[in-house]
């Protein structure tokens, strides 16, 4: 029996309380903590049984509760101070950045597979979505016209729990829209607004959650409706889950769905941001809109999707870029190609690194490298990494000169810092440090927080993590049936007053969890030193199919029960924001011993540092940039080596572990000489609170995207545009010219006016002969290409030079004359090379064309 219609009941709020709502709809409580704060003095025990969502919370509180806050002045009173400040905030007009011409409307649209927002919107899985939450809220704070764009899965990703062995089980709780802070877009006829994408012979459709994140309408699309197939209502059921056709399902969904769900709503913004690849069919789906609605060719309109396109890639790791083989492909994309006018083949190629390898599979990393002409990697390294790894795709240059750049992740600090933290942060750095979270000038007030000040908050938030781990442990017993003695146990586990190290990630592999466990003999002399002890902290989760993820996790905690170990090291199941927050806010040290240069990022760090908390850490990622020799801000594991050999890799680094952890940490830690404080520990605790916090801060890292692709991409986006896209299918003309004509610009007599041997300072004068062979000399950009080199001759680093024309000489023959200084000893060489040039060609190694001499 099913009923003929289904309500969803809420409580009606007293008219006094009705402010609470628009208090609830809005994640801006997610980083104010007052607002949070509020909710969970109502009734802590039944805000924590919610989950910390604030509409189910109000759905769960007794009527007698609500009229009693009703009549409570106080209580009044401050709920309309705080609903002052959410209005205040969302109707603010200050702005660091003007989109000229933007009417008002969102400039860019972010596209992301996950959102790790609040612990009440559980639709992420770690690093990458909890970034693109983080992106968000700095893009609230700094008032950037932004929308974003997901998938609102009813199951989320998983619920992990373990067994009586310590081997990982997942669970999958549905979850309830209609108790989340998110609400469904109508129509103008009061209907829910749906959108529809093709699916073989199926329309799948699709309809849309908001949920308002500060000043950001982040838009979630949903599948799970009566009129889909109950195949299709799955797609959007679990974040990573499923086969690779059910992958390929859902990035068709928030690629192209996406994009359709955004011109439903009237929103038409001139910039799109992908975040990791699972969004790159978006791109597809702008050039088919423009040729559709402006009669473009594939050519200009590619042009045009390419100049407003930005590209951030995410992993060094094989498994995080998505690939589909070619038969999966033509199933579901080959009507999809002749609706872009391309051959199937042709379509293949977009997303290949080799285009002419009719095997090797669609990768959408390759597909949204092509359709943007803004594209980084998260850290300086991982940018030179990911420049050699997807090299091929411009197989004629230097990996340096391969067109992806850096933009170094970021945290957002006011969502990340212990309430505790954030008021002695208020008493002496002032409200700036919300408000303007990257400003050296700001963080470096944190220098006159007393010594005493700063330690003894951080030893309450020690406490404070060792009570919720005691009552998770606790919870874990319960759960799986454990006896009364190991409840016992969970209330003695780990001490308050000792050296906590906290470890807590996604369990792959190559983030080697159980470094520390190399040799646990060595292990137990250091945690159960007499006077110095030292325990840990882990949790994580490893991917459902991550059968030697899970065996690290199994490895861990059948350790963490052994009699030597039980009371100085733990695993906590189900690792979520709320876990994270417990651990990067009251350790001592935060532990991070991935393979090198497999960490793109690794931002829980930064969260670390703006808590007071130390890193020790492999030199990859964020920590290669922030780490110095003299140990300023904590430790390195190793000095940046890598090696061919796995098994000895981990024996040497694990042996650095152990020294830099008994010989300097150890120590550190426990030299209380001056007034029972450790002086040289909060001297590095305030290090990294001046220098790291601010460099380190998501405001600076959306500031960065604003001004190195943002602006450039919407300036480019207009110019472009004008007068029935003019410039777009001009410069698609101008590339159609330029790659049939390409092949005949010829270069010779190569020179320089110098001596084989030089002093440092000299200046050369270098002369190359060019003939463009009926391009013009316009089309073209003639550079020096110099630098010093290893023994075989190999650039070990590059600079260019561009050269001007000279004089012409017969046949066509142009000669070019640049002049090049030496600045250091050593070997040094040069060539020449030619490149294509156009005004609107914003980085001229994105075509790929080059002529060396």
């Amino acid at each position: 029996m099913r009923p003929l219609k289904v309500y969803n009941v809420i409580p009606k709020l007293p008219k006094e309380l009705a402010s609470l709502w628009d208090l609830a709809f809005n994640f801006w409580f997610s980083w104010k903590h007052e607002i949070s704060e509020l909710f969970s003095r109502i009734d802590h025990h039944v805000w924590h049984k919610s989950g910390q969502n604030p509409v189910k919370f109000l759905n769960m509180l007794p009527r007698e509760t609500l009229d009693e806050l009703a009549g409570d002045e106080f209580f009044r009173d401050r709920l309309n101070q705080v609903k002052s400040s959410l209005d205040n905030y969302k109707t603010s007009t200050k702005t660091s950045f003007e989109f000229e011409n933007s009417g008002g409307m969102p400039v860019v649209a972010y596209f992301s597979a996950e959102y790790g927002i609040s612990l009440s919107l559980p639709i992420y899985s770690g690093g990458l979505g909890v970034l693109a939450g983080d992106h968000l809220k700095s893009a609230s704070d700094l008032n950037l016209p932004l929308v974003a764009i997901g998938m609102c899965y009813q199951k989320g990703y998983f619920r992990q729990y373990l067994t009586n062995d310590g081997w990982q089980q997942e669970r999958y709780p549905v979850n309830d829209f209609e108790q989340m802070p998110l609400t469904l877009i109508k129509d103008k006829d009061g209907k829910p607004m749906t959108v529809n994408v093709d699916l073989l012979d199926r329309k799948v459709s699709i309809r849309v959650w908001k949920a308002n994140i500060g000043r950001i309408d982040l838009y979630l699309l949903d599948t799970n409706i009566t009129e889909n197939d109950p195949q299709d209502r799955e797609i959007t059921a679990q974040l990573y889950g499923g086969d690779w056709e059910m992958r390929v399902k859902q990035e068709i969904v928030l690629g192209i769905g996406g994009l359709r769900a955004m011109h439903a709503m009237g929103l038409n913004p001139r910039v799109i941001h992908m975040n990791e690849g699972h969004s790159a069919f978006a791109g597809l789906e702008r050039i088919k809109i423009f040729m559709q609605d402006h009669n473009m060719s594939f050519e200009a309109a590619t042009e045009l999707v390419a100049s407003s396109s930005v590209f951030t890639t995410h992993t060094p790791v094989p498994a995080g870029n998505d690939r589909f083989a070619p038969d999966l492909m033509h199933k579901y994309f080959e009507p999809y190609a002749r609706e872009l006018g391309l051959a199937f083949k042709v379509f293949m190629a977009l997303g290949r690194e080799d285009p002419r390898d009719d095997q090797e599979h669609f990768c959408m990393t390759v597909l949204a490298l092509r359709l943007s002409r803004f594209n980084n990697g998260v850290s300086l390294l991982h940018g030179r990494v990911s420049r050699n790894m997807w090299k091929k795709v411009w197989p004629q240059y230097p990996v340096d000169d391969v067109p992806i750049g850096a933009i170094t992740n970021g945290i957002h600090i006011p969502t990340w810092i212990a309430p505790d933290m954030s008021y002695l942060f208020d008493r002496y750095l002032g409200s700036d440090w919300r408000e303007d979270p990257d400003c050296q000038w700001v963080w470096k007030q944190s220098q006159a927080i007393p010594d005493s000040e700063l330690w003894r908050t951080h030893e309450r938030l020690r406490e404070r993590l060792v009570d919720y781990v005691r009552h998770r442990l606790k919870q874990q017993t319960v759960a799986r049936g454990g006896r009364r003695s190991e409840l016992q146990l969970a209330e003695e586990v780990l001490d308050p007053g000792a050296l906590t190290i906290g470890f807590a990630r996604r369990f792959a592999t190559y983030k080697r969890a159980n470094l520390l466990l190399t040799d646990v003999k060595r292990l137990l002399e250091i945690v159960n030193h007499e006077k110095y002890p030292v325990q840990f902290i882990f949790a994580g989760k490893a991917h459902p199919r991550d059968v030697e993820g899970k065996k690290i996790i199994q490895h861990i905690v059948q350790h963490a029960r052994e009699e030597d170990l039980m009371h100085r090291l733990v695993f906590l199941e189900d690792y979520d924001m709320e876990i994270a927050s417990y651990m990067l806010q009251g350790c001592d040290v935060w532990l991070n011993n991935p393979k090198r240069p497999l960490e793109a990022c690794g931002t829980s760090g930064m969260k670390a540092v703006a808590n007071g908390v130390l890193n020790f850490s492999t030199l990859d990622g964020w920590w290669d940039e922030a780490y110095t020799t003299d140990n300023r801000y904590g430790w390195a594991i190793g000095l940046g080596e890598s090696y061919t050999d796995q098994e000895y890799q981990d024996l040497v680094e694990s042996h650095y572990l152990y020294n830099v952890l008994e010989k300097e940490i150890v120590p550190t830690f426990y030299d209380r000489r001056h007034g029972s404080l450790p002086t040289e520990w909060v001297r590095k605790m305030k290090n990294g609170l001046r220098d790291l916090a601010p460099q380190f801060s998501s405001h600076r890292m959306v500031e960065d995207y604003v001004e190195t692709a943002y602006l450039p991409a919407y300036k480019n986006f207009m110019a472009l545009e004008k007068n029935g896209f003019e410039k777009a299918k001009a410069l698609a003309e101008w590339r159609m010219d330029l790659m049939t004509k390409w092949g005949s610009v010829q270069i010779r007599n190569v020179h320089a006016a110098a001596e084989d041997e030089l002093y440092a300072g000299d200046e050369i004068t270098v002369r190359a002969e060019v003939n463009v062979n009926g391009l013009s000399t316009g089309d073209i950009q003639v550079e020096i290409y110099a630098g010093d080199v290893d023994m075989e001759g190999n650039f070990l680093s590059r600079k260019t030079v561009l050269m001007q024309q000279n004089k012409e000489l017969q046949h066509g023959w142009i000669q070019y004359e640049g002049k090049l200084e030496t600045f250091q000893t050593g070997r040094f060489g040069y060539t020449v090379r030619i490149l294509p040039h156009h005004s609107l060609l914003l980085d001229p190694h994105c075509l790929g064309l080059i002529h060396w001499a």
